[in-house]
């Protein structure tokens, strides 16, 4: 695997709209996302040329995200690439990306939920690490927003391995309407679902966005892997159930090492016994470590993750279990 070289202060990024464009609630608390990027992470930022466009599905033409993305990796003054929030297209671009644009040159790119089908698709063509974690939209969160923050230093920044700890507090609200009427949550921690300890390559995120992608040139291969999986509110128990099935069904997933599964956000009903009774009644998924509720996903804050990078999990209970991710 390729890793991107590690942002330092000064370093220019890009936003880019691959998938939703930057819509009117981004526009308005954007001056807090950009005095993050600029004094928090001391980065400076440029945006696409076709940012701003819009059509009836809050995205733009294929043409024009293609011209974004390949103009975003083609500049060399620009070091990372983030997404300015996800949506539901982003698998329309795959067939149009000039590859070699890309390869030839690595750098960080970043984006979860939709955005999962470029990471992927990005690892899956050039060897390259991408990164699932914040979008440019998640940079406006005003409160509790600190954990989410230290993990993007710890793995943009930094080549130093790390591990993944529990947020204290956690959120499922809508901030991006009112940043004062917040409803935090402590968080219990760590869900243990199968002990045992694995090591293997992290594949993810976005479990609804990862089956858009079977049987195409675009899906990676999960033997040696640590699956790390999560999904949106649209996922409740039947649908998360018959998706992870069909991950089960891939013939190269008998060599899947773990599983770590993100937070679901309280519209998916999706609760611990849920997930205890779906993960259980699977055959496949008996002798493999696992462990659930991880801050990552669609609910605040969350970790970044190196896809195509190495972890290590080992699952005990939940005072001495660990998730490191070890190659980023």
């Amino acid at each position: 695997m390729i890793i991107p070289e590690k942002l330092k202060p000064g370093d220019m990024v890009r936003v880019i709209a691959p998938s939703n464009t930057m819509s009117e609630t981004v526009k308005i608390n954007s001056k807090n996302a950009l005095k993050r990027f600029n004094e928090d992470l001391c980065l400076n930022v440029s945006f696409g040329k076709h940012i701003n466009h819009t059509d009836k599905l809050n995205s733009t033409s294929i043409e024009s995200r293609i011209d974004d993305l390949h103009s975003a990796f083609s500049d060399q003054k620009v070091k990372a690439v983030f997404a300015v929030m996800g949506g539901f297209n982003s698998n329309q671009l795959l067939k149009y990306i000039d590859w070699s644009v890309i390869s030839n040159n690595p750098k960080i790119f970043c984006g979860y939920s939709d955005i999962t089908a470029l990471n992927l698709a990005i690892l899956s063509k050039t060897n390259i690490i991408t990164y699932s974690g914040p979008v440019y939209a998640t940079f406006n969160d005003e409160i509790n927003f600190e954990y989410t923050l230290d993990y993007v230093r710890r793995c943009l920044f930094s080549l130093n391995q790390f591990t993944i700890e529990p947020s204290k507090l956690w959120s499922d609200d809508k901030w991006y309407i009112d940043q004062q009427q917040r409803n935090l949550i402590k968080n219990t921690g760590h869900l243990i679902i199968n002990k045992g300890s694995a090591e293997g390559t992290i594949i993810g995120t976005n479990l609804s966005t990862i089956n858009l992608l079977q049987g195409s040139e675009f899906f990676p291969q999960p033997k040696n892997s640590i699956l790390f999986l999560e999904d949106d509110y649209n996922s409740k128990p039947a649908i998360f159930d018959r998706q992870l099935q069909a991950l089960l069904h891939l013939p190269g997933f008998i060599k899947v090492k773990g599983l770590v599964l993100g937070r679901f956000q309280k519209e998916s009903y999706i609760n611990d016994n849920d997930l205890i009774r779906i993960i259980k009644s699977k055959k496949e998924l008996s002798i493999m470590p696992i462990i659930a509720n991880v801050d990552f996903g669609h609910t605040q804050p969350m970790v970044t993750l190196p896809i195509g990078g190495l972890a290590k999990i080992s699952i005990s209970d939940s005072v001495n279990s660990k998730i490191e991710v070890i190659e980023h």
